[in-house]
């Protein structure tokens, strides 16, 4: 732990497979679930205009909700003093943004007297209370200052057909005051993640004077764009967001939105970026609907308006890239990363305007890249050969290049960094989580890559358990990541903690198989119309592999499990393998067709699967696990969150179902109050210990 605030730990090709004979240290222990649980949780960094201040919140968690502590801390940019608290209150702020004078943020909280969140400023520089700006009934979140300082723009979600906040109290009540009790829906969507669409609320803009006593104007009050059927904000986890930024002059917003969520049943849906006046009208679009839009930014000078793209050329995946374009003009398009074969997660453009930094996955880590502005080759800043980059954050008006993120690894959890692209490392700014990861027996991840009988690349990390000594012999445990366009990276995590599934005394083999992303757009849309045999072929081939390479595993002992889209290739390994000893599902899929039925998303499955269930394509024929349910005889444990709307309980009551059909070994856990993660406190601590039972249960030494 302590080495990586020195410098960026790097794993070399002879490390890969050089493992100690013996590794006991008695000063260190085995990690517990309370060691992961209570890890102090790091969120990105917002440096301040000028570079000089980088505020960031930290999470401090309890197992009991009403235990734990969330506030903002501050640090200087140049590492020079040690963070220090900036709030001390028991809710959360959300949504960080400085003033140009790098004076004053903003966020947004529930405070005391609030009975939604609002938004709140504290001058960081004079000191003392926050102080509250806003007292909309909606709420407010997402806060933004003007350009001058003097205003704030912020997002709500209000009634359908408001134009004042009255109208919304107004409508607020009206509701409550119904005797009945239902939902009513004339079109798609309906949900999302965990959630019950409202299709009576929609996110709008608001615009308000900091003056005491001044009024916030709701910007999509009244246009035609908010009230037609296709309008809504991105959809997230947590909700759907705007992501609106002031123009330079002050005097409009850009934002960016849907405006044919309405066909989300039957084609792909897209995001655009907009145009509205600060005093309100109708938005104009500044681009086409040809892919999605997202995370709007200026160039310090104002003249260039840069945005995340991702194309619709009918693929179920598409690499994330930065684009430009000239303002005011909004017109042509450059996309900037184009010559990178990876997809961008945050972007920032120096204040100079010459050059754009960028974070995207590669092979398991994230890295730094650099493009010139204006377009060109890309290069990577410097080696990243461990660990993972999140969250970049650009001084935008420093005298020089001033870069913050997150940095993580296996066996680190995230913490603030400054990165220093002329030495060709990063020198950390917080180390909240030193101590404890300082205590526990663990080493950080190896990596190796097989090439797989189809002739593709296939990269793989290994965990090792604690106490590891090479002359014994060690389960496996294959564990397979969700998405499928996501990858295992070597970074800190709470659901599936590699470290934690090792604690028993098991090898962890973590495979990222075609669709996986990391490794370029073509692997990952490789998986279309291949969704889960190919897929579920190199996670065998894989753990041969690693069985071959490295003599301490022991064959004849293998488990696998994965959640999601690695619940759904669990399922597959029960379909099409009898080769491990148990299996591990949780939110996963076990009839595509149900699937594709009930999940919050749909077309995207119609796209994957060559077509709807009703035409009954190959893949609708070939590769649904159900479909095989006299095969099943693998023991398997099945759990599901009972608010699971993105692969709903209903696969996992119809796998259990299939299983006590089958006289296979097997129990269910659903947890009413989770969704598609398990990320309560005491949930999460019975998730682990069941899923140790198990494990111990069927890998036991015969």
């Amino acid at each position: 732990m302590s080495s990586r605030f020195a410098r960026v730990i790097t794993v070399t090709a002879g490390l890969l497979l050089a493992f100690p004979a013996a590794f006991a240290d008695t000063t260190r222990h085995t990690i517990t679930h309370e060691d992961l649980w209570l890890m102090k949780r790091v969120g990105g960094p917002a440096p301040s205009p000028d570079g000089k201040w980088v505020v960031f919140s930290v999470t401090e968690p309890a197992y009991d909700e009403k235990d734990q502590v969330a506030d903002l801390w501050i640090v200087p940019g140049d590492g020079s003093a040690e963070p220090r608290r900036l709030t001390s209150t028991k809710a959360k702020e959300n949504g960080i943004a400085w003033s140009e004078d790098s004076k004053r943020i903003a966020f947004s909280t529930k405070r005391e007297g609030d009975d939604v969140e609002q938004i709140y400023v504290l001058d960081v520089t004079a000191g003392g209370e926050a102080a509250r700006v806003t007292s909309l009934s909606t709420g407010a979140r997402s806060p933004q200052f003007s350009p001058d300082g003097t205003r704030i723009l912020f997002v709500s979600t209000v009634y359908r057909g408001a134009l004042t906040d009255a109208d919304n109290k107004r409508m607020a009540d009206e509701r409550k005051a119904r005797k009945y009790d239902a939902r009513a829906f004339d079109g798609f969507p309906i949900r999302n993640w965990d959630q019950w669409l409202d299709p009576d609320r929609q996110s709008h803009i608001f615009v308000q004077s900091l003056q005491s006593g001044a009024l916030a104007k709701d910007l999509l009050a009244g246009s035609k764009l908010a009230a037609s059927n296709g309008f809504g904000g991105r959809r997230t986890d947590s909700g759907e967001e705007l992501n609106a930024i002031w123009a330079p002059d002050g005097r409009s917003v850009v934002f960016a939105a849907s405006t044919d969520r309405n066909v989300a049943a039957y084609a792909f849906t897209h995001s655009v970026l907009l145009q509205v006046d600060a005093e309100g009208g109708e938005p104009k679009p500044l681009t086409q609907p040809n892919g999605s839009w997202g995370d709007p930014a200026f160039s310090a000078d104002g003249k260039t308006l840069y945005g995340t793209f991702e194309q619709d050329n009918g693929k179920i995946y598409n690499l994330t890239r930065v684009a430009s374009m000239p303002w005011p003009q909004a017109s042509p398009v450059t996309v900037v990363s184009r010559t990178l074969d990876r997809s961008v997660s945050s972007f920032g453009a120096t204040p100079d305007g010459t050059q754009v930094y960028a974070l995207a996955e590669d092979a398991g880590h994230e890295k730094l890249y650099v493009f010139p502005a204006a377009g060109g080759s890309d290069r990577l800043v410097y080696p990243v050969e461990s660990g993972a980059y999140s969250n970049l954050g650009i001084a935008s008006n420093a005298d020089g290049v001033r870069l913050y993120a997150d940095w993580e690894s296996a066996v680190s959890p995230a913490e603030i960094v400054r990165l220093d692209p002329e030495a060709g490392h990063h020198a950390a700014l917080s180390r909240f989580n030193a101590e404890r990861t300082a205590q526990i027996d663990w080493q950080p991840v190896k990596e190796f890559t097989f090439t797989s009988r189809r002739g593709r690349h296939i990269h793989n990390m290994v965990v090792l358990p604690p106490a590891f000594d090479a002359s014994k012999k060690y389960p496996l445990f294959v564990v397979i990541h969700g998405g499928p366009a996501n990858m295992w990276r070597d970074q800190f995590v709470l659901r599936w903690n590699y470290h934690l599934l090792a604690a028993p005394g098991y090898v962890v083999l973590l495979t990222n198989y075609t669709g996986s992303t990391g490794f370029g757009e073509k692997f990952a849309q490789a998986i279309q119309g291949d969704p889960l045999k190919t897929p579920g072929d190199e996670i065998n081939q894989a753990a041969d592999e690693a069985i071959k390479r490295f003599a301490f595993i022991d064959a004849s002992r293998q488990c696998a499990g994965g959640a999601s889209y690695g619940g759904h290739l669990s399922n597959w390994l029960q379909a099409s393998t009898t080769r491990y000893r148990c299996l591990i599902s949780h939110a996963g899929l076990i009839n595509l067709e149900s699937q594709y039925g009930t999940s919050d998303f749909v077309y995207s499955r119609e796209v994957m699967n060559g077509g709807p269930p009703w035409e009954q394509g190959a893949v609708w024929r070939q590769q649904n696990p159900i479909r095989y349910a006299a095969r099943f005889k693998t023991p398997v444990l099945v759990t599901v969150g009972e608010r699971d709307y993105r692969v709903p309980m209903n696969n996992a009551i119809e796998y259990w179902t299939a299983l006590q059909r089958q006289k296979v070994p097997s129990r269910f856990i659903i947890f009413p109050q989770e969704n598609h993660w398990i990320m309560k406190g005491e949930d999460s601590r019975y998730f682990y210990e069941q899923v140790h039972a198990w494990l111990a249960r069927w890998l036991a030494e015969d």
